[in-house]
């Protein structure tokens, strides 16, 4: 099943949910066995970060500086969709908010500091209500 490319259908459409829990990004010790619990990676050339729950990392005596809420826009975006991201990062910045994007195959995933998670899903509650319906262009 193919994702939605239509901009005004994607924004319109999302509905931004929080996961339960604090997440954390953690630079994995090298040569480090991979555990469960961890919900995302990314390999870059100064090693692999991964993302999992805080008290994962805590439990483990892993080290972090971040500490974020776990967003996901309920919408199947295609991966080839343009413009969800610079418009859902527009929303956040112009509100403040810093935000970590991981895409996912059928989701969109934001990472927000814990304490602007509130915020944040009102103000994405808001970009979507503003592109639902016939009224106007994508913002």
């Amino acid at each position: 099943m193919s994702g939605e490319m239509n901009l005004r259908a994607l924004l319109g459409g999302m509905r931004p949910v929080q996961r339960d829990g604090e997440y954390v990004y953690v630079l994995w010790p090298h040569g480090r066995p991979l555990m469960p619990g961890i919900e995302a990676a990314v390999r870059e050339a100064e090693g692999l970060t991964v993302v999992l729950p805080r008290s994962v990392a805590d439990a483990e005596g892993l080290s972090y500086d971040f500490v974020a809420a776990w967003i996901t826009l309920e919408v199947h975006s295609a991966l080839e969709a343009v413009g969800l991201t610079a418009a859902v990062s527009r929303a956040l910045t112009q509100a403040g908010i810093s935000c970590n994007v991981l895409a996912g195959f059928h989701h969109d995933h934001l990472l927000v500091p814990v304490a602007d998670a509130p915020r944040a899903l009102q103000e994405l509650a808001a970009l979507s209500d503003r592109n639902r319906g016939p009224e106007g262009p994508a913002r």
